[in-house]
C-alpha cells in the first residue's frame, strides 16, 4: 500500500484532491476544523504529503502549529498565496500549486487551465490530479512559480475588485471595459511588487491574466470575497506607500 497523505482541510478544494489521491492508492487521513493538528501528527507521523487546503485566512495560524517532523512535506493551495507566506515561518521548499480549477458544492470541478506546480512533491500532486481529469503542469524553477502565484493573484484581484463596479463576468469585463480592467490590474501589480519584493513582468501577466479569462468568459467577476480584497489591497498599499487611484475610486463607489 502507498504511503497515507495527510488533508488538512476537507472542505470542496480538499475533497477533490483527496479523491484523486485515492484513486492513486494513498490513503487520505483528513483534519477538519478544531481538530488538533499536534495529536494529529503523533497518530500518523510519517505521512508521504502533508495538504494544506483550507482559506487564506486560515492559513498562517495552520502554519504555526505544523509539527518539525512534517515541514518538509508541505503542499500549499491558497489564494493570494506569495513566498513571504511561508518564508516567514522558516519553511523552505514547500510544494506549491496555482489552482485553475473551480469546485462548487454539487457540481464537477470545471478545469480554467492547467494549474501549475512546484516543489518535491509536485508530481504526486499532478498525479493526482490527472487521475481524475483535472489538467496540470510542473513547473522547473522557482521563478516560473513566483510569476505564476502572481499571475493568480491578478486575476484573483483584478475581476474580483474590478467587478464591485463592473458587475457581470470577465469575458464582459475584457471586452467592455478593459481600460478600467487594465488600470486595476496594474495597481494590483504595484502591489505585488511590493510584497514579492521583485520587478514583475507588466505585459506577460496581464497577458496572463486574459489567457485565463478566455478560458471561462463566463467566470463571474464579483465572488463575495470581493470587498474584503479590496480592503486588504488598500491597506498593503497605504502600508507601502503606493498610489492607487482607480482602488480607492473603487472604494468610493
Amino acid at each position: 500500500m502507498n504511503s497515507a497523505i495527510v488533508v488538512i482541510g476537507i472542505g470542496e478544494m480538499g475533497s477533490v484532491f483527496a479523491c484523486g489521491f485515492l484513486r492513486c492508492g494513498h490513503p487520505v487521513y483528513p483534519i477538519t476544523r478544531g481538530e488538533d493538528i499536534a495529536t494529529a501528527a503523533s497518530a500518523m507521523p510519517e505521512p508521504e504529503l502533508i495538504l494544506v487546503a483550507l482559506a487564506e485566512g486560515d492559513l498562517q495560524p495552520t502554519l504555526e502549529q505544523i509539527p518539525h517532523a512534517w515541514r518538509n512535506k508541505l503542499t500549499l493551495l491558497q489564494n493570494e498565496l506569495l513566498p513571504r507566506d511561508w518564508q516567514q515561518h522558516q519553511l523552505e521548499n514547500p510544494t506549491v500549486i496555482s489552482v485553475w480549477f473551480e469546485k462548487k458544492k454539487g457540481q464537477e470541478s470545471k478545469v480554467i487551465i492547467p494549474s501549475p506546480v512546484f516543489g518535491p512533491h509536485a508530481k504526486l500532486i499532478s498525479d493526482g490530479l490527472e487521475s481524475i481529469d483535472i489538467a496540470s503542469n510542473i513547473l522547473s524553477h522557482e521563478d516560473e512559480l513566483l510569476y505564476e502565484l502572481v499571475r493568480k493573484n491578478v486575476y484573483i484581484l483584478t475581476s474580483n475588485i474590478a467587478g464591485i463596479v463592473a458587475g457581470g463576468n470577465v469575458g464582459e469585463l475584457w471586452a467592455d471595459h478593459r481600460e478600467f480592467a487594465s488600470a486595476v490590474a496594474n495597481e494590483v501589480i504595484d502591489i505585488q511588487e511590493y510584497l514579492t519584493g521583485n520587478s514583475l513582468p507588466r505585459t506577460k501577466l496581464v497577458n496572463g491574466m486574459v489567457e485565463a479569462f478566455d478560458g471561462d468568459r463566463a467566470h463571474e467577476c464579483m465572488g463575495r470575497s470581493a470587498p474584503a480584497r479590496l480592503g486588504r489591497a488598500l491597506a498593503l498599499a497605504a502600508e507601502a506607500g503606493i498610489d492607487t487611484p482607480k482602488l480607492n475610486e473603487i472604494a468610493a463607489k
